[in-house]
């Protein structure tokens, strides 16, 4: 098998699993039922809000199939993942509202739409019917921040969070105790109306509480919990004092918990999670079989720093090889972290891939993908990046120095001067990244 076949084959793998979670089926799916349920019932009004990179599709199928009941909608998403601008749903006078902001650092357009959010639910009854669309991404672009602090306040943190390398886990518990929609918080506004989310997991283990910071679930995590985070990764003295002052007030009781599990606000809630990183690896698994591929899933639960994944996953390629049987494809998900020391361009995926690339360096025959499921990358236009043995031996013969651009995190120039950059555009879905290993 030539290396370029190589490459279509992980490429038409991720393809697959992709496909095994379009959203615009999952939602037709949920909807449909919902549809007639709705009518039968006693509720007289029917809204639609969300928030999350992969929402559009979700609020163009909601439409879809629903249309004719929904009242009035407004949804989040990251600039650029509008793909309802382009197909000229809007024009048709679509009954909900797609606002853009900022992903991964909020900004000041995700603060208003929330608060037009806010607006539309904090009247809601016990004869009202929300439904709520939910995917990764969610927690950046529904962003309140608590009283007493700004936006900000609250982009400094997530910068500082990020930077140290702070799990997704970590970060949503900060997240959750400066703000007044996360962490059950939403539920919490809306009562006492039936709330439907529909949800798509970005999170390992699939945790209802992480994904977007939970804004329809019982918070399982506490002040004292965001206060050890932020302990943990020294920035006690870093964070704005505002945010410090909160979450040391929530520690003595001050201010109010989140919601949890048995509150009465969640009565009424109903969450269900549509499609996962589990799901898509599954179907990656399928497809690989149906090329003639030996596969395996390692695991849908990859976490820690990318650069150390991608040592791990190339030793577990090499050790494989070594065996001498049939062509095989070793498939895994997750979502790794990079701390932050360089002032370069990238993201965890192509991180990943740089770090494999160096520990395969001169080996024939093993050629791997590593990408986010959404089709971006941390700040990039990519979705992560294809190595093969060849790549840094090709990359040094241009004068490139792999080394370095790794200290740098600067993976994205590195990619795009060797022509190995893995570009999808948006995908339309989000659960979380994966790594698809082909070993001849």
């Amino acid at each position: 098998m030539s290396n370029n076949k190589c490459k279509e084959y992980v490429a038409e793998i991720f393809y697959a699993a992709i496909r095994a979670v379009d959203i615009r089926a999952l939602v037709t799916f949920h909807v449909d039922m919902i549809g007639p349920a709705f009518r039968r019932s006693k509720y007289n009004r029917f809204l639609t809000i969300g928030f999350g990179k992969a929402v559009c599709p979700m609020a163009r199928a909601t439409e879809e199939s629903a249309g004719d009941l929904i009242e009035e909608g407004i949804v989040i998403t990251k600039y650029g993942h509008n793909i309802n601008q382009d197909s000229g749903v809007e024009s048709q006078k679509s009954k909900i509202k797609i606002h853009e902001a900022g992903h991964p650092v909020p900004d000041e357009n995700g603060e208003a739409a929330t608060e037009e959010i806010i607006d539309l639910v904090k009247g809601l009854n016990e004869k009202s019917f929300l439904l709520c669309l939910i995917s990764g991404g969610g927690s950046a672009l529904f962003v309140s921040p608590a009283e007493g602090m700004t936006l900000d306040d609250k982009k400094k943190v997530t910068d500082l969070l990020l930077k140290s390398g702070a799990t997704i886990e970590e970060l949503n518990t900060i997240r959750k105790h400066i703000s007044k929609v996360k962490g059950g918080r939403l539920a919490q506004i809306a009562y006492p109306s039936k709330i439907i989310s529909l949800i798509i997991s970005d999170v390992i283990g699939d945790r209802l509480d992480t994904i977007a910071s939970g804004p329809t679930s019982p918070d399982l995590t506490t002040y004292h919990d965001a206060y050890k985070v932020i302990q943990n990764y020294g920035l006690i003295e870093l964070i704005p004092g505002s945010v410090l002052a909160h979450i040391q007030k929530g520690v003595q009781g001050l201010v109010p918990e989140t919601p949890k599990m048995g509150d009465r606000v969640f009565g009424q809630v109903e969450n269900i999670i549509m499609g996962s990183n589990k799901k898509a690896l599954e179907a990656a698994k399928t497809r690989a079989e149906s090329l003639g591929l030996r596969s395996e899933i390692l695991s849908s639960d990859i976490s820690g720093e990318a650069r150390d994944v991608g040592k791990w996953l190339a030793k577990k390629a090499i050790e494989a090889k070594g065996k001498k049987q049939r062509a095989m494809c070793l498939i895994s998900g997750g979502e790794t972290t990079v701390t932050v020391k360089g002032n370069g361009i990238g993201g965890r995926n192509m991180e990943l891939a740089l770090s494999f690339a160096m520990e395969i360096e001169g080996v024939d025959g093993i050629t791997l993908l590593s990408a986010g499921t959404d089709g971006t990358d941390g700040p990039t236009d990519a979705a992560g990046a294809i190595v093969d043995g060849q790549t840094v031996a090709k990359a040094k013969a241009w004068g490139l120095n792999p080394e370095k651009f790794l200290e740098n995190n600067d993976s994205y120039t590195f990619f795009k001067e060797t022509g190995d950059l893995f570009i999808t555009g948006p995908t339309g879905t989000n659960v979380m990244d994966i790594q698809i290993v082909i070993i001849e």
